[in-house]
């Protein structure tokens, strides 16, 4: 599960585009139509009425052509652009604001959240977007270059909200989203083979290696590497004081300034090394071998998300922030989603009225949560995790001063070379020469 969320990642970075696929039938004149439906629920009063938007993907021999059709804009007041897990929520919450201030509001339902800001970017400069539309903050700067998303003033509801989820849909000192889920890694610990939690980074290998030579387990620390190696070891690289990107003033990311080769990332390089010489870490610890390892009890640890605690039922475990590294603390990748209001929205009062009074309630973001367990980022729904679901609330802690995965398209530049100088670190080559040579490629490819 994880190299597949892992490589949907990488894929919106690097491309912010709508990939659909098909395969030719064994009859080379065949022809295969695929037809997927886009639900439009519009509520004036108590009238609701569905219609039906149609995308075919046709496969023709030796070619392959997809073709997707546009999804009109519904008649209403407001119009909201949802996947199918939130738009149960927006026709609840949006039938109530429509009812209160004498207004339609049409939810239409697009079939999946990848989809919907590469069509926001198509059909709102033509008149056909909707006013509000939900998206993920690593696509924000893609949006904020297209012209697609305006500001959104949090200003009055701030303080019920992670202010790491804010400021991951943060871009160039202006907010532009209302987050309602956060997803990031955490450490897990085996209490029956580790019953007291680590206090540091130091006493953990101290603790793993150990067992690994008292031949109670096999894999010291189940972090997984290879593609997914930036994003897993990015929380030990930031206790160094390491980052991606560096900032200007206004708060925009300055290009220039490359953190891998910067004084605290090659102290974060140094550090990998030395823990790839010990055998806490190995270049050759897949996702599968984190899975295994650590789901039978042979390792101790692992560093991983939520999507892979169902694989740990037979293994007695909890969930909690990695420990400090030499005293900096560690801070993972999280990914944010949240509401966002579109720059060519026809009503963009009546769009933020709706989202700041209705969907920022502790009410809506429940039900958010309700429809799809992932970290809410609404503090008061956070505090009732501890009893409810303590797993949940471990990557809650472990991400609640995370940092949002830079929201610009350059971050397709950075995840290759720097993927590539982990694995010459972790098999034993020059560390230094590795993290500056990752940081001149990124630079002339930024350039570039």
């Amino acid at each position: 599960m994880l190299k597949k969320q892992w490589r949907l990642m990488v894929g919106l970075l690097l491309v912010l585009a709508l990939v659909a696929s098909a395969c030719a039938g064994d009859d080379a004149a065949e022809e295969t139509t695929t037809t997927t439906e886009a639900t439009t629920t519009t509520t004036e009063a108590t009238t609701t009425t569905t219609e039906a938007v149609e995308e075919t993907t046709t496969t023709e021999p030796e070619e392959t052509t997809t073709t997707t059709e546009a999804i009109p804009r519904a008649d209403a007041d407001l119009v909201i652009w949802a996947d199918d897990t939130r738009t149960p929520i927006f026709e609840e919450f949006g039938r109530v604001f429509g009812d209160e201030n004498g207004i339609s509001v049409a939810v239409q339902e697009i079939p999946a959240i990848e989809e919907i800001d590469d069509r926001v970017i198509q059909a709102a400069p033509v008149g056909e977007g909707p006013d509000i539309f939900i998206s993920a903050n690593d696509v924000l700067g893609g949006l904020v270059a297209n012209g697609v998303v305006e500001p959104l003033d949090l200003t009055a509801v701030a303080d019920d909200f992670a202010q790491g989820a804010i400021d991951a849909f943060t871009f160039a000192g202006q907010t532009y989203g209302l987050p309602y889920a956060v997803e990031n890694i955490a450490l897990i610990r085996n209490t029956d083979l580790v019953p007291d939690a680590p206090a540091t980074f130091d006493e953990l290998e101290e603790i793993a290696l150990g067992l690994v030579e008292a031949g109670e387990v096999e894999v010291p620390l189940a972090i997984q590497q290879g593609e997914g190696a930036p994003y897993h070891n990015f929380p030990l690289f930031t206790a160094f004081g390491g980052y991606v990107f560096g900032t200007a003033e206004d708060g925009s990311y300055d290009l220039t300034d490359i953190g891998l080769d910067s004084e605290a990332g090659l102290a974060a390089a140094q550090a990998f090394a030395a823990w790839g010489e010990s055998g806490l870490m190995d270049w050759d610890v897949t996702y599968d071998i984190m899975l295994e390892s650590f789901g039978n009890g042979t390792a101790p640890f692992a560093v991983t998300g939520p999507w892979a605690v169902p694989n740990f039922e037979n293994v007695n475990f909890v969930v909690e922030p990695i420990p400090p590294v030499l005293g900096g603390a560690t801070r993972p990748f999280i990914g944010v989603q949240g509401i966002m209001v579109s720059s060519f929205a026809e009503n963009p009062l009546i769009a933020q009225t709706f989202i700041l009074d209705f969907l920022a309630t502790q009410e809506a973001q429940e039900a958010f949560f309700a429809a799809d367990p992932r970290g809410p980022s609404h503090k008061g729904v956070l505090a009732g995790l501890a009893d409810s679901d303590p797993n949940l609330a471990g990557f809650a802690a472990s991400g609640a001063d995370g940092i949002g995965i830079p929201n610009i398209p350059e971050m397709g530049s950075v995840w290759t070379p720097w993927t590539d100088a982990y694995q010459i670190i972790l098999q034993g080559g020059d560390a230094e020469a590795a993290f500056r040579n990752a940081a001149d490629q990124i630079r002339t490819a930024v350039a570039g």
